[in-house]
């Protein structure tokens, strides 16, 4: 059995900005931070849910995004120093988020200050041109996809590209073909229900190419609460797991802080994947069980031929 542990949606401490810095989009996150979501998102409550993500052990650790706010310079930095007290770079996979691209950074001064977390096995941690990476992990293949694009004022929409979609796609059917349980790693919930200010915006898109080639789960955050839904592949129904943001004050319109524990192991034809949703106690020691969910997949043998 191999055991992941899923969390998202850290929102890190927000340092002081310099009023040059607030000269673009970052001003109104930026007073939204200071007014509101910094009662919504506590070091505390993510302590104790690294605490706990640490004491279970798991064989791997997936972070699907927003480690920052308004993209600041030294939020990047904060944020890389904190991925090294979590775990190593091989144990610890990071895609980004829509906050992680809040307004344009380049890559040496933002999100690149976590490659060493993001590269694919084998690519430099200092490549800019990194998604859809590929990591394998035991029996795992974890595909993970950027959906962080900066965007005007009050929009929290998300895009893949048909590039993106496309290689996505081959990295699908070539783990398959190595008999690999696929998992995918993603900001944005890829649905088709969701707001239109804070969507992903080719979900269609990415739908179509699931259907064709399938996978075990989707993984996600941005929605800040855990949830459930499933999209069709091509031998089923593929669920798309959301989970809550891990730094989620109690008695938040978030709800308590969680992340989730999933155990892959092989199951006939298929794979079996049990979910352990965990969350944290309301004085932020410890989490306990709030719930488990069970998946089948199966795959068609033309797909492994």
């Amino acid at each position: 059995m191999f055991t992941l542990a899923h969390l998202s949606d850290p929102h890190l401490p927000m340092p002081p900005a310099r009023a040059e810095q607030l000269l673009n989009k970052r001003a109104t996150g930026y007073y939204n931070w200071w007014r509101h979501r910094v009662h919504l998102h506590v070091p505390e409550a993510l302590t104790g849910i690294v605490a706990d993500i640490k004491a279970q052990k798991p064989d791997h650790i997936a972070l699907t995004g927003d480690l920052v706010n308004v993209a600041l310079p030294q939020e990047f930095r904060r944020a890389a120093d904190w991925l090294e007290t979590f775990d190593r770079p091989d144990r610890l996979t990071v895609v980004p988020g829509n906050h992680d691209a809040y307004v344009s950074v380049p890559w040496a001064e933002g999100i690149g200050l976590w490659g060493a977390y993001i590269a694919s096995d084998g690519q430099s941690a200092s490549s800019t041109a990194v998604f859809p990476t590929l990591r394998r992990r035991g029996p795992i293949a974890l595909i993970g996809l950027s959906t962080a694009v900066p965007k005007l004022p009050f929009l929290a929409t998300g895009d893949l590209g048909a590039a993106q979609i496309a290689r996505a796609e081959r990295l699908l059917t070539e783990a398959a073909r190595d008999d690999l349980c696929r998992i995918v790693l993603i900001h944005h919930p890829p649905l088709l229900d969701q707001s239109r200010w804070k969507h992903l915006t080719d979900a269609a898109a990415f739908q179509t190419m699931i259907r064709r080639v399938g996978c075990e789960a989707i993984l996600h955050g941005h929605n800040h609460r855990s949830e459930i839904a499933r999209i069709a592949g091509p031998d089923g129904p593929v669920p798309v797991l959301g989970v809550a943001s891990a730094s989620a004050a109690a008695g938040s319109k978030y709800g308590r802080a969680r992340y989730h524990l999933i155990h892959v192991e092989r199951d006939r034809d298929g794979w079996r994947l049990e979910v352990e949703l965990r969350a944290l106690a309301a004085d932020s020691r410890g989490c306990a069980p709030d719930g488990r969910l069970v998946f089948h997949s199966a795959r068609a043998a033309a797909m492994v031929s």
